[in-house]
């Protein structure tokens, strides 16, 4: 009976999620990018795959950067966003619900040009996350979005964010 719990409880965060974000579909599968470097630097970045509002570490993911010299976030999010829908593409294997990136519109633009030259941009809904505030960006959208500080979904997104930037962090102090 605890297990039917948390898994509703689970759900019914997913379900808030996804009417704050006006999603089409419930974000079962959601993927968070975050960018690391220390003064520019041994760029790396790492992204981190939920499935069904909870840690999914099989699909965790670093990046060493490789096409971006020096601390340039805009240009290092657009190389991993890439890399990893190229990846998904070639192996034909479904996009996630949501794609989570850690920043303003910035890298939410990068990461939508990314998605543009993968060629599926508008096929899997993306937002971006700014620190400080906790505001929402929509591609195309100037206003951002502000969910309530203390709402669930927001809560999960700071927590995917926050196990991005862990798991990024990780790998960086592992490079040096």
């Amino acid at each position: 009976i605890f297990r039917e719990g948390k898994k509703s409880k689970q759900k019914e965060i997913l379900t808030i999620l996804q009417k704050d974000l006006q999603l089409q579909t419930l974000p079962s599968i959601i993927e968070c990018f975050d960018n690391s470097n220390i003064q520019g630097t041994t760029p790396v970045a790492s992204m981190v795959r939920f499935v069904q509002g909870k840690p999914d570490k099989k699909g965790y993911r670093h990046f060493n950067i490789k096409t971006v010299e020096g601390a340039n976030d805009f240009a290092s999010m657009k190389e991993i966003v890439s890399r990893r829908y190229h990846r998904l593409v070639d192996e034909a294997v479904p996009l996630p619900d949501l794609s989570v990136v850690d920043g303003g519109k910035g890298q939410l633009s990068s990461a939508c040009e990314a998605l543009k030259e993968v060629g599926i941009y508008g096929q899997t809904p993306i937002i971006g996350i700014a620190k400080k505030l906790e505001e929402i960006y929509y591609p195309d959208d100037p206003v951002p979005l502000h969910i309530d500080k203390r709402s669930s979904s927001l809560k999960l997104i700071q927590y995917m964010r926050n196990e991005a930037h862990r798991f990024g962090i990780t790998h960086h102090r592992g490079r040096r």
